[in-house]
């Protein structure tokens, strides 16, 4: 069986998979560490992206070119823009799409050229999965868990947009979501990676899903404890999401 890849953009989000990786082996490559192993009795790898659009790029064709992984999964933290879209909340991607990419008048806003379109799909089974997996995780939430902290943390599922800007004043992401609005992308997060992920994953033929732990409101609080943030609650869903969903695969 052909491993699963666990993308993540910071180190915080994966320490606690890394500990739990049964027969973990690092490879070092293209400047980046990839953890191999078993995790919950499937054998992944385990790499961080890095931030931004073309070193999230590089990793996921590393991963595919070096590691022939069968699947790509991402986990991070994204600012959320879309209505009802509150802090604790998380994300299931099911389409991407560039917020920053602008070849017009050669081709229409937000077009990839030679595409033929704007949006990348993620895969429906994965997402899926995904979905169910967080939806799992935040309903067996305890007192002892942090998904706790936000007792109305809610799964939504729909469109993510990445661009090469950390989003964080109210105004900019405002005109950002009116902007997309008009064009008919009705955008829920913003974030730094999914859509290079998923157009090189396309490109591949690579099964592709992804999921947001909404920090912030991409607003001018948005810079507001997002270490904390990462390092106590997002990394935590990252590892209670990624258990239930490759425990989903085994029983395929």
């Amino acid at each position: 069986m052909k491993p699963t890849a666990i993308l993540s953009a910071l180190a915080e989000e994966q320490h606690g998979l890394i500990d739990l990786l049964r027969g973990a082996h690092k490879t070092r490559h293209a400047g980046r560490d990839f953890w191999q192993g078993e995790l919950h009795g499937q054998p992944v790898v385990l790499a961080l992206s890095k931030i931004g659009k073309v070193a999230a790029a590089t990793t996921a064709t590393a991963l595919i070119e070096r590691f022939s992984v069968g699947r790509m999964v991402f986990t991070g933290v994204a600012g959320g823009v879309g209505k009802g879209v509150q802090v604790g909340d998380v994300v299931v991607a099911t389409d991407f799409l560039q917020h920053d990419l602008d070849v017009s008048p050669l081709f229409p806003r937000y077009e990839v050229p030679f595409y033929g379109k704007a949006r990348f799909d993620g895969d429906v089974e994965l997402t899926a999965q995904l979905h169910a997996a967080a939806c799992a995780a935040l309903a067996s939430a305890d007192a002892r868990q942090p998904m706790q902290r936000f007792p109305q943390a809610r799964v939504h599922q729909g469109l993510l947009a990445s661009g090469d800007r950390f989003v964080s004043g109210a105004q900019e992401s405002r005109a950002l979501q009116a902007t997309l609005a008009g064009a008919g992308h009705a955008v829920l997060a913003v974030e730094m990676e999914g859509a290079a992920v998923a157009q090189v994953c396309l490109d591949y033929g690579v099964p592709f899903a992804a999921m947001r732990t909404i920090s912030d409101r991409a607003d001018d609080s948005a810079h507001v404890d997002f270490a904390r943030f990462v390092d106590e609650v997002a990394s935590h869903y990252a590892q209670a999401i990624v258990e239930r969903f490759l425990l989903s695969l085994s029983i395929r």
